[in-house]
């Protein structure tokens, strides 16, 4: 255990208080999926999220939410594409960037039902 030092201000003992850099999970970013898990569990399962945060366990949740959605929407847009394929992007761009759309909704929300709001 580290010994704590006081400088005295005044009639004061100011405890010398210096706070390492946080861990490095703490300090990435999460991303769309992550941020969308954690407001699912703050408003539908607030003692799950509870027990989350304090335990330290919530950003590595977080993190391993975004990465498991992020593989499965790619998983998912490849293969409805087999079965969907696109028009020509060359040829007719802007339908090709409906569909790419609408497929990325569909996959999107099967990401939802099984990641995000599971």
């Amino acid at each position: 255990m580290q010994e704590i030092t006081y400088s005295r201000v005044g009639d004061y003992l100011i405890p010398e208080i210096v706070l390492n850099e946080p861990p490095r999970e703490l300090t990435e970013p999460i991303g769309r999926y992550g941020r969308m898990r954690r407001e699912y569990l703050k408003t539908h399962r607030a003692i799950e999220y509870s027990c989350l945060l304090l335990s330290e366990k919530l950003f590595p949740h977080l993190r391993e939410t975004e990465r498991m959605a992020q593989e499965q929407l790619d998983r998912f847009m490849s293969d409805i594409l087999v079965f969907q394929p696109p028009p020509d992007k060359a040829t007719d761009g802007l339908a090709w960037a409906e569909h790419m759309e609408t497929v990325k909704r569909i996959a999107e929300n099967m990401i939802f039902e099984n990641v995000v709001y599971a």
